[in-house]
């Protein structure tokens, strides 16, 4: 080879090696640089809810974080259906996100015969929050405690309807095993979304509900609902005085968990960035007053893509359990 194609062919690997290094170097710094543009939430479930109102909250926290904007999208229906077959359209690049929880990503999966996704479809990212349910009844309804509830429900059967925030949702199968445990009946009256149904108990349109705290607990506080028990295992300090079902005599516990998914596929490194962005949140004292106010409990020791995802898979097991043993068919 000639020294003029010797020099040729030396300027040209040097080229290649400073196009492949500042190759690497853009691309590496455009990972660092991420999110470069709006990350949106998806909630499967309408405004008013504690899907929607946790989902905000961590939204104003995440756009502090990452300095960018944080959208929150509702599309409710289908309990939770709609909202989170989005996420699985979306681009798995972590700017769109679904605040998933125990309907649409653990109960789900054992009452739908078809349904269009599959839990494979899901990248865990972090649990947000934890509450329990609390059991309800509008102002105006005589009893004032869960067995005068499951008198009036025995004295008149298949007289009386209950409404949820959802066919499948928590506040579904809460109420069906509550009536399991009582050997109570009532018609079951879904609603989009668990602030349509506190309106229509508001309107009395139904005899009672097995609520989200988070959405009840303004209603309570302001005396348009009675609280006759939670689903926890223990009171909690935000109504001390309400007992749980347990004290009450009725065998069972019940939280409703809420958490962050972003479609299987996206980046480790970005769900990595999220995750430790919503660990962040949990060390601001003002979002943890308003998680407290809404009966947050402590999922501190859930915040890891590895730890939230072993507790989801062990979540639609147990779900399956209860579904089978409350004799629910399959839609």
């Amino acid at each position: 080879m000639s020294r003029f194609l010797r020099g040729l062919n030396a300027i040209a690997y040097s080229g290649a090696l400073l196009f492949s290094a500042f190759g690497f170097t853009t691309a590496a710094h455009a990972a660092d640089d991420w999110p470069t543009k709006p990350i949106t939430i998806i909630v499967p479930a309408s405004p008013g809810g504690a899907t929607d109102i946790v989902s905000r909250l961590l939204a104003e926290k995440m756009q502090e974080d990452f300095g960018e904007a944080v959208v929150v999208e509702n599309k409710a229906g289908a309990a939770g259906i709609i909202g989170t077959q989005q996420l699985t359209r979306a681009k798995p690049d972590g700017y769109t996100l679904i605040m998933g929880n125990i309907g649409p990503n653990a109960i789900n999966y054992h009452m739908y015969e078809d349904l269009p996704y599959t839990r494979d479809d899901f990248a865990p990212i972090s649990m947000v929050l934890s509450v329990p349910n609390v059991l309800v009844v509008n102002k105006n309804t005589e009893v004032d405690s869960v067995q005068g509830l499951v008198d009036l429900l025995h004295s008149e059967p298949e007289s009386f309807a209950f409404g949820s925030s959802g066919l499948g949702q928590s506040p579904h199968l809460s109420a069906e095993l509550f009536m399991l445990r009582t050997d109570t009946d009532a018609v079951h009256v879904p609603f989009k979304g668990a602030g349509p149904a506190a309106t229509a108990l508001l309107g009395e349109q139904f005899l009672f509900m097995i609520d989200n705290l988070p959405s009840s607990i303004s209603h309570i506080k302001s005396g348009d609902f009675k609280a006759l028990a939670v689903t926890s295992e223990e009171r909690i300090e935000q109504l001390p005085e309400v007992p749980t079902l347990r004290e009450e005599g009725i065998d069972m516990d019940v939280t409703a968990w809420f958490g962050l998914l972003a479609p299987e596929g996206t980046p480790d490194d970005r769900i990595e960035k999220i995750s430790n962005s919503v660990q962040k949140a949990m060390q601001d004292d003002s979002f943890n007053e308003k998680i407290k106010a809404m009966g947050g409990i402590d999922v501190t020791d859930l915040t890891t893509p590895d730890s939230f995802g072993k507790y989801i898979d062990d979540q639609i097991k147990l779900w399956e359990e209860t579904i089978k043993a409350a004799n629910i068919e399959r839609s």
